[in-house]
Formats: C-alpha cells, structure tokens, sequence
C-alpha cells in the first residue's frame, strides 16, 4: 500500500504561524500535523506501508529540513519516501499527477490539513474508498450522492437542494490508483479546468463513467487545520482523544516543573521549564520553551519560545518567540493578532 501525499500548499489561511513553517509541519498535540495523518492512515489500513509519496512545493519553502523530516516519517513506517514538486498551484489533480512515478498499485491520496479518527476495514468490492464524514450543514460542502446499494454516483460541491449530508474529507484509496493516473492524463490532456484549476474530482468522475465501484468509509472524526481558531479546536479534540487512548507519553520526562501545576490532557515536550505556573487543559508545548509567572490554557505554543507574566487562553505562539505580558511596547510581525 502507498501513500500520496500532496502538500504544495502556504497555508496563507494560517498565517503567521505559516510564514516560516509550512502547515503540514505546524505541531498539533506535539506532532507535525502530516505525521499523524500519515501515522493515522497507516493505522486504519492495518496492512504494511510501501512508499509514502509528497508533493511539495518551491524548495525554497520545502526545504532539505522538510524533506529530511518526511523521510524520517515514511521510515518509522518501514517505508520508502519519494518527494515530488509542484511547481504551479495548478489544483488537486495536477498535484497528484505530479507524483504519476509513484501512481501505481493500492493507494491512499490523503490532503495534508486535515486529520481523523477512525476505525473500518476496506470494502474488498470497492475500486475506490471516499472517507465521508456526517454533517450538519452538506451545503457547505462537497458531498456524495449514493445509489440504493449505498454506492457513490456522483460527486455533488455545496449543493443548494438536499443531497446527502456525507461530506468528502480529501482521503481517498484506490484499489488501482494508475486508474485514476489515467483519468487525469485525460483532464490535463482536455484542459477540463474548474475553478480555474485541474481537479482530482474530473478524474474520479472518468472512473465512475468507465463503471468503477466507488463506496464510502466513515470518520468518526474529521479534524480541520485551516485556521488559527480551528487548529486549536483540533489540538484540544486531539489531546483528548491521545489522553483517552493512553499510546503517546504525553509529558516529557524531562520537564521541569518549579512550583507549578499541569492540568491534564497536555503536551509538554523535551526540556520545558514551568516556574510558578499553571499550565493546562488542553495546551501543547513544544521543546525547549520557559513558562514563568503564568497562566495557559487552551492554547498551542512551539518550540525554543520564552512566556512570562502572561494569561493566555485561546492563544497560538510560534517558535523563538519572547513574550511577557507586563510590557505594551511590543514588536510583532506581520499577519499577527492580537484580541
């Protein structure tokens, strides 16, 4: 089984946390957001990983840290990795035609923004697997229309009339994934643009008119990384769901706690220092940070950043920042917010 990966994107949507580290690798509950995707997939498959494939996008911004870090991810899977480039934002389906060397076999194309919880096992009848997840505003998104033998025939974007209220998550496995290589050569081939960009939805539609079986695999749960609002939803859904499944060590070892107190679920990572602190629910703390004089809670702050005398809540901190809370001459950079 392969994975697919395509991450080219800025996440501008996420800035400033985005300016100096692309989204997929924002930490979320103390792993870079496509680690526990991928962890996550290969999890739900329950059957040994192969390649994992990324898309990435300018070098400039897709350095060699990030490729040595998505090497080391596919090999903790016993897996090779292979890195492709994007270099237009030309769509989904132009960035998973990107990496058409890998597009052979079983795979998953998986979009690296989102991540889920979930537990089936694959319909062995299905040339293809959509990941849908119930929701209560369809309109807001692409959903699948069904048949009576709960077989998806047609992909339907924020319909206007009731439809199904399955939305399409941006997981997909493919019994044979060189079926779709095909369909999209034909998109790129035809210039089916829509939205202005190829799309891997013209693609599953070539497959469903040459009579390819499509069924759905429902999420339990489907965690968005759009924005800063919704990525702490996410890491405090996700703190939950690793407290309750008792896998990850989810403080380190080596923190040191000087008169302070972590309420549970947080993350704390490598060599953090709390002094005269309270730290918690729902926080996560990446390496190397100081916490002093101060409150947090529901909150996401990075590595290698210093906070003093601060009450913060709802609150998302990059890395190397310095903040403490008695000063008002401030110097912050650009896309930040303040409230």
């Amino acid at each position: 089984m392969k994975i697919i990966v395509p991450m080219a994107g800025r996440g501008s949507r996420l800035r400033p946390h985005s300016l100096t580290v692309p989204k997929p690798l924002i930490p979320v509950a103390g792993q870079p957001i496509v680690h526990r995707l991928v962890k996550d997939i290969a999890k739900v498959l329950k059957q040994p990983i192969t390649e994992v494939a990324f898309v990435l996008g300018d070098p400039a911004w897709f350095g060699d840290d990030v490729v040595d870090s998505l090497t080391d991810l596919a090999t903790s899977l016993g897996a090779k990795a292979s890195i492709y480039r994007q270099d237009q934002p030309l769509g989904t389906g132009h960035a998973i035609m990107c990496a058409k060397d890998s597009l052979s076999g079983p795979a998953v194309i998986a979009y690296a923004d989102t991540l889920i919880r979930a537990d089936f096992n694959l319909d062995p009848e299905a040339d293809s697997v959509i990941w849908v997840k119930q929701v209560d505003q369809p309109e807001a998104y692409g959903v699948v229309k069904l048949n009576d033998k709960k077989e998806i025939i047609e992909l339907v974007e924020k319909p206007q009339q009731f439809v199904s209220d399955l939305a399409v998550i941006g997981i997909y496995y493919f019994k044979e994934v060189s079926q779709l290589k095909d369909q999209l050569q034909k998109v790129l081939d035809n210039n089916i643009i829509n939205g202005g960009e190829y799309q891997i939805n013209d693609g599953i539609k070539g497959m469903m008119a040459d009579g390819k079986v499509f069924k759905t695999g429902e999420v339990s749960e489907w965690m968005d990384c759009g924005n800063k609002t919704i990525t702490l939803d996410t890491n405090q859904r996700m703190l939950g769901f690793l407290q309750a499944d008792g896998e990850e060590q989810l403080v380190s070892d080596s923190v040191k706690n000087e008169n302070s107190s972590i309420i549970e679920p947080c993350y704390i990572g490598e060599n953090v220092v709390l002094k005269n602190a309270t730290v918690g629910p729902y926080v996560s703390i990446g390496n190397n940070c100081v916490i002093e004089n101060s409150t947090v809670k529901n909150s996401l702050i990075q590595n290698q950043t210093s906070i003093k005398n601060a009450n913060l809540d709802e609150a998302m901190i990059g890395n190397h920042v310095k903040y403490d809370g008695k000063f008002t001459k401030i110097s912050i950079g650009d896309y930040s917010v303040l409230e």
